[in-house]
C-alpha cells in the first residue's frame, strides 16, 4: 500500500491534479463525470483534486487494503473490534429488511425489534399523555442525561428534525459542570418532567452525577415514590437501575456490539423518538438502511461512502491536508459538525494498527465546522486565504421547511454555491487589479491593494445536495459519514471502534478527585498538576 500512496503522489505531480481550476476549464463535463446520485441525494466531488488516474489509483488502494473484505466482515457480525473482542453491528439496528444478522450464531434481529417496539410503546405513552407523572399531570418536558454518544447524537438529531417535533419539549444535560443541569432544572416543573438516564453500565461518572442531582430535584418536590414515574433508563445494568428507583418496564437496553458514537439508532435514540414519533423514527432508520445497502452493493467508483473515504485518505496522506471543515448550510444542522468530530476523531484518532504496530500514515484529520452562513463571517477567511489548505464539505437542501421564507432559502443556496465556486476559482492578481481599477482606483494604489485581494483558488470541496432535511434524509446523511469513517479506518488499518484515549481520561480524573477534594496529597503528580491543584484549593470557597 505504501507503493500505491507514492504512486498517487507521482500522479498528482505528473497530472497537475491540484489545479482544479484548470481541470474545469479543460473539461466542460467535469461535473457530470465526478458526481453521482442516490435517490434525491447528489454527491458532487468534481471540485476535489481528482482525475481518472487519481481515482484509478485510489480504487487500487482500496482493493489492496481490503476495504471491501473488511466491510463485509463488519456486516456479517465478525469480531472486528479486536481490542474489546466485539462485533460492530450498529447497522443491524436499522436493518429494515429484517434479514437475519448473526452474532455468535444467533440472530439479533428479534431482540433489536423487541427493543424498538418497547421504545415505540413508551414514546406513544408519553406523547399521548397516557403515561403521566406521579401527580397525574401530563409530561411536558423530557430531559436526556448522557454524555458522548449518549448525548451528541440525540442532541444533533433532535435539533435537526425540529420541524417534526410534535411531542414534549426536549432538553439535554451532559457536562459534569453543575451549571449545565442547574440551568436546565430552572426551566422545569417536577410534576411534568421525565428524565432519561442514558448509560449502558449506569456508572458513567458525568451521567450518574447529573442523574443524582435530577433525582434529588424530583424527590424534594414529590417524594421518593415519584422517582419511578419521572425517570426511565437506557442501560443494561438492571440491578443498578432498580436501586436508583426505576422499574424494569422503563428500562431500554442495547448491546456490546453498539458503540456509543454509533448508538443513535438504538434505545439511545429514545428522546428523538419521543420528540418526532415512532413513524418518523422509522423513516430515520430507513434512510440509514438505504446507505447501508448502497455501501454493501455499489462498485467502488459509484459507492458514495467509498468515494468520501478514499478522498478523505487522499487529502490527508497524499496532499497532506491536516483538517476538514464540515459546513452544513442548514441552521438545524448546527450540531452536525460537533457530532462528526466525535464520530471521526474518536474513531480514527489512533496511532496503532490492527497488527499492534505503529501506523505508517497520518490518521484522522481535525474535523470542525459551523453552519453557513455564520461561518462565512468567522473562519472562512482562513479557508480562502490562509496558508493551510482545508478541504470543505458543504451540505444544502433544495427546499427549506419554512415555505413562507423561500427567498431566505434562496439566499442560503446562493451563498453555499458561491463559496464552493470561490474556493475553486479564486481570483488572480490581474483579476483583482482589474476589479479595483474598474471602480476608479488609480494604478499605483491598485498595485498596492490588489495582492491583498488575491485568492489562490484550487481549494478542494465536496457539495452534497438533497431535497429537504427529513428524518429519512438525516438518517442517510449520518450513515454516509459513519461508513466514510469506516473506509478511512480500513485504509489506515486501525480499529475504529475502541476509544482508549477516552478511557485514559476517566482513569486519571478518578485518581485525581481525592486530591482535588483535599483528601490526598498532590505529591505523586507532576509539579504543574500539583501547582494547579494548590491554586484551585486556595481559591475555593
Amino acid at each position: 500500500m505504501n507503493a500505491l500512496v507514492e504512486k498517487l503522489k507521482s500522479i498528482v505531480r505528473d497530472t497537475n491534479a491540484t489545479d482544479i481550476r484548470a481541470a474545469f476549464a479543460a473539461d466542460p463535463q467535469r461535473f457530470s463525470r465526478y458526481s453521482t446520485t442516490l435517490g434525491d441525494f447528489l454527491f458532487d466531488y468534481s471540485k476535489c483534486a481528482v482525475n481518472d488516474a487519481v481515482l484509478d489509483a485510489l480504487e487500487a488502494l482500496a482493493k489492496d487494503a481490503g476495504v471491501e473484505k473488511k466491510r463485509d466482515a463488519m456486516f456479517s457480525g465478525e469480531i472486528i473490534n479486536i481490542t474489546e473482542e466485539r462485533a460492530v453491528l450498529h447497522t443491524a439496528l436499522r436493518n429494515r429488511s429484517n434479514t437475519p444478522v448473526l452474532v455468535d450464531g444467533t440472530d439479533v434481529m428479534p431482540d433489536v425489534n423487541a427493543v424498538l417496539d418497547a421504545m415505540g410503546a413508551f414514546a406513544d405513552g408519553i406523547r399521548s399523555g397516557a403515561l403521566k407523572g406521579a401527580t397525574g399531570k401530563t409530561i411536558t418536558d423530557v430531559v436526556n442525561i448522557g454524555i458522548g454518544g449518549s448525548d451528541l447524537g440525540p442532541v444533533m438529531a433532535t435539533l435537526a428534525l425540529a420541524p417534526y417535533h410534535d411531542g414534549p419539549r426536549l432538553h439535554f444535560v451532559s457536562n459534569i459542570d453543575g451549571a449545565h443541569i442547574a440551568d436546565t432544572l430552572k426551566l422545569l416543573d417536577a410534576e411534568t418532567t421525565l428524565f432519561i438516564v442514558a448509560s449502558k453500565t449506569f456508572t458513567t461518572i458525568e451521567t450518574m452525577t447529573n442523574a443524582a442531582t435530577a433525582r434529588k430535584f424530583i424527590v424534594d418536590a414529590l417524594g421518593d415514590a415519584a422517582v419511578g414515574h419521572h425517570f426511565c433508563a437506557v442501560s443494561t445494568a438492571l440491578d443498578k437501575v432498580s436501586a436508583f428507583g426505576i422499574g424494569a418496564d422503563r428500562v431500554f437496553g442495547f448491546w456490546d456490539w453498539v458503540g456509543g458514537r454509533y448508538s443513535i439508532w438504538s434505545a439511545i435514540g429514545l428522546p428523538l423518538m419521543i420528540a418526532i414519533g415512532k413513524e418518523n423514527f422509522a423513516e430515520f432508520l430507513a434512510g440509514a438502511h438505504v446507505i447501508d445497502t448502497h455501501f454493501r452493493e455499489a462498485p467502488i467508483r459509484e459507492n458514495i461512502p467509498m468515494l468520501l473515504g478514499l478522498i478523505g485518505f487522499y487529502n490527508r496522506n497524499v496532499l497532506n491536508y491536516p483538517s476538514r471543515a464540515i459546513l452544513p448550510y442548514d441552521q438545524r444542522l448546527s450540531r452536525f459538525p460537533a457530532y462528526l468530530q466525535q464520530l471521526d476523531m474518536e474513531s480514527n484518532g489512533k496511532s496503532v494498527t490492527l497488527d499492534s504496530e505503529p501506523v505508517k500514515y497520518k490518521t484522522g484529520p481535525v474535523v470542525w465546522g459551523e453552519p453557513g452562513t455564520n461561518g462565512q463571517h468567522a473562519f472562512y477567511q482562513l479557508i480562502h486565504q490562509g496558508t493551510s489548505i482545508i478541504p470543505a464539505e458543504f451540505m444544502i437542501a433544495a427546499n427549506g421547511h419554512e415555505k413562507n421564507l423561500r427567498h431566505q432559502h434562496q439566499l442560503l443556496i446562493a451563498n453555499c454555491l458561491a463559496q464552493s465556486e470561490a474556493l475553486m476559482k479564486g481570483r488572480t492578481l490581474e483579476e483583482a487589479k482589474a476589479q479595483l481599477t474598474s471602480k476608479g482606483m488609480d494604478e499605483a494604489k491598485a498595485d498596492r491593494i490588489a495582492p491583498h485581494r488575491v485568492f489562490d483558488g484550487n481549494r478542494p470541496s465536496i457539495t452534497m445536495v438533497h431535497d429537504s432535511l427529513t428524518p429519512f434524509a438525516l438518517g442517510r446523511l449520518i450513515a454516509l459519514y459513519e461508513h466514510r469513517v469506516f473506509v478511512e479506518g480500513a485504509l489506515f488499518n486501525i480499529n475504529s471502534f475502541d476509544q482508549w484515549g477516552v478511557e485514559l481520561g476517566k482513569e486519571l480524573a478518578t485518581g485525581l478527585l481525592p486530591v482535588v477534594e483535599g483528601k490526598e496529597s498532590a505529591a505523586g503528580h507532576d509539579s504543574s498538576t500539583a501547582g494547579l491543584v494548590a491554586a484551585l484549593l486556595k481559591a475555593a470557597n
